[in-house]
């Protein structure tokens, strides 16, 4: 009788310390995930190019062209040989709203070397929505419209804001899905090794 109340016990124990190992398990992944996720593009990548019509990382990305909000055509593929940072946003979106000054900081940063920047906005109502938002943030950097929503199919878009930096060569070098703080430093010291590289 007592070897089967031991074993018993024996039992409670592991299953006792199966969460634990479990918890400990994901929290582990978490901060792993989460390290590797705020380290930005991996800048010395040179891994061979590949051709997708998904826009991944490693991958041409998908040509398009759509207007500025002055009307005038802009044709991704003719920024070839410049760093580009493409996001996707909305005037709704609040987490798009959190990130625009960081961007506008980076834009201003480096908007006189081999850089660009490229905002999607995907906006139904499309230059009436974007053009009051702009000025009342103080936003300088270019924006396309996308009221169809055609480009952001194209990219397969999870949501907004997401954003694809791509390399001089037109290769993905990194993409971010959800808001980033793009003033850190880490994120200046990548976009100076991609605009020297």
């Amino acid at each position: 009788m007592s070897s089967e109340i031991d074993s018993i016990r024996e039992n409670r124990s592991i299953t006792t310390f199966i969460p634990l190992i479990l918890l400990v398990t994901v929290m582990l992944l978490i901060v792993v995930f989460n390290v590797k996720k705020e380290r930005g593009p991996n800048v010395n990548n040179k891994n061979k190019v590949k051709h997708s019509s998904s826009p991944t990382t490693g991958h041409i990305a998908p040509d398009f062209t759509l207007p500025d909000i002055k009307g005038i055509n802009v044709t991704l593929s003719e920024l070839r040989g410049k760093v580009v940072l493409l996001n996707f946003w909305a005037t709704w979106c609040v987490t798009c709203s959190e990130e625009m000054p960081a961007m506008e900081k980076l834009y201003q940063r480096f908007k006189n070397d081999n850089f660009e920047m490229l905002t999607v906005n995907i906006d139904k109502l499309g230059r009436s929505a974007v053009e009051p938002y702009m000025k009342k943030l103080e936003l300088t950097f270019p924006v396309l419209l996308d009221p169809e929503g055609k480009i952001s199919r194209m990219y397969q878009l999870t949501g907004v804001p997401e954003t694809f930096i791509i390399g001089k060569d037109g290769v993905i070098v990194y993409k971010a899905i959800g808001p980033k703080e793009w003033s850190k430093e880490v994120w200046f010291n990548a976009f100076s090794t991609l605009i020297n590289k």
